[in-house]
């Protein structure tokens, strides 16, 4: 019987941005990080969990993971996932912590750390990866997972069970292409970067472009004279109407009747949708940005949304095209489910984001679990060609596609050297104590002076 006994959290951090990598209108020069969790156990197996930040902060999720982790130690998997909304409505239920939520913020992404690495280490014991330990569940098994309060004027347990039961209607043959490795695209935004020149950007184009990919996004939000011209080298790149399909990415920089205006001014190049064009928080500004753009772009957003009930709303108001989780913002895989499944009942599709270290390991799977046993629809997922070298299990594609994960887990496990070389603020090993890192540690934040 595996029994956690104890459990680490690590702070990691990658040196980002020192080439610009992953930057974009409102984070300049973000260093890609990991709240790390480890549950150990009395067996072979361990769990790995971790959450997504960009630097600054990472620390704070970390110290926030030793708060929550202790709730598992000294219990037993089998009892924490035979009732898995259970287990997770308790460790949501400190509600000393949930002061500091709830639900949202540096204690929600924490939560997200711990619950991943239960999930991580239960496909390890039973020997299949995520997807698959959700793809062998019955409609009942996979409701049990989800705590729906909050939901239930939207979704209920019951809808969930019949939207689930009617998707089983051809699983079988989405399952050929799962294991042919087709059932998740890719798109890239690996040219996109706002800090990339226009060189390094039209060589990363046309590299992805002969790779296969037929989706591209690239970041906007600096100004719209640079932007136009941005877009103008990728429609050059992958023409208009060659089946390549064009999506932009603000990252919230913009007023309600700000993005309206600008995307007003790029709609000439045809994009898909434009990607947080404000607030994540802005349900009802976000509604009116779709409204003010319908017939010329469409909105997308997710990455930065705290929980279900602000997808629930979302939804509600009609205010997105594309819905994009965060396979870590929110409480992990069970409240993912719950976002999948009401973005399956509102029929809107699904764009996980996986812009940043581990997240498309984490994605591949969520893509694969939505069109294999929630919507029964195939839509698309981010691939960043960014640090999937300290992975053990590592993200890959060909010819456009996701490699469908085979190994058992959640694919997040980090190499040990890893873990060393990275962590912050690390020891003699740590790149964080070399030279080349006082650069970072010693240079301003990027902020406008006051």
């Amino acid at each position: 019987m595996t029994t956690i006994t104890s459990f680490t959290s690590h702070d990691v951090r990658f040196p980002t941005s020192l080439d610009k990598t992953g930057s974009d209108g409102m984070n300049r020069g973000p260093d890609y990080s990991a709240a790390y969790c480890i549950l150990q156990t009395n067996s072979e197996h361990s769990g790995h969990g971790m959450t997504f930040t960009i630097g600054r902060g990472n620390d704070l999720v970390c110290n926030a993971i030793d708060l929550i982790a202790p709730l598992v130690v000294s219990r037993k998997l089998d009892d924490l996932v035979r009732n898995w909304a259970q287990t997770w409505r308790y460790l949501t239920s400190d509600s000393q912590l949930r002061w500091v939520g709830p639900e949202k913020g540096v204690v929600h992404m924490a939560l997200g750390a711990v619950v991943n690495a239960i999930w991580d280490l239960w496909g390890k014991v039973e020997g299949k990866p995520v997807w698959k330990l959700i793809a062998d569940m019955t409609p009942e098994e996979v409701v049990r997972c989800i705590d729906f309060r909050y939901l239930t004027d939207a979704l209920t347990p019951d809808e969930a069970l019949e939207l689930l039961r009617e998707t089983r209607v051809g699983k079988a043959e989405r399952m050929e292409k799962v294991q042919q490795n087709r059932a998740v695209s890719a798109y890239t935004t690996s040219a996109g970067w706002l800090g990339y020149g226009k060189d390094k950007m039209r060589a990363l184009l046309k590299q992805t472009l002969a790779e296969g990919f037929k989706h591209f996004k690239l970041k906007v939000g600096g100004s719209l004279e640079e932007d136009k011209e941005r877009l103008s080298l990728a429609r050059e790149v992958i023409g208009y109407d060659q089946g390549n399909v064009l999506m932009v990415d603000a990252n919230q920089v913009w007023s309600v009747p700000e993005a309206i205006e600008y995307m007003t001014e790029l709609a000439e190049f045809k994009p898909w949708f434009i990607e947080e064009p404000t607030s994540p928080d802005d349900i009802l500004g976000h509604a009116a940005i779709r409204k003010g753009l319908k017939g010329k772009v469409g909105v997308a957003t997710g990455e930065m949304v705290q929980n279900r009930i602000v997808f629930k709303q979302l939804l509600q108001a009609g205010a997105i095209d594309v819905l994009q989780p965060d396979a870590c913002r929110v409480g992990g895989v069970n409240e993912v489910l719950a976002i999948l499944l009401l973005a399956h009942k509102f029929k809107v599709p699904i764009v996980p984001h996986s812009g940043g270290v581990g997240l498309p390991e984490y994605t591949q799977h969520l893509s694969t679990i939505d069109y294999l046993v929630i919507s029964g629809e195939k839509s698309i997922l981010e691939y960043v060609d960014h640090l999937h070298e300290h992975f053990l299990e590592p993200a890959q594609t060909e010819a456009g596609h996701y490699v469908t994960p085979r190994a058992p887990g959640y694919s997040v496990q980090m190499k040990p050297e890893s873990l060393e070389e990275f962590s912050f603020p690390g020891g003699p090993k740590s790149w964080w104590r070399s030279e080349a890192a006082k650069g970072i540690l010693n240079g301003d934040r990027g902020l406008a002076p006051l």
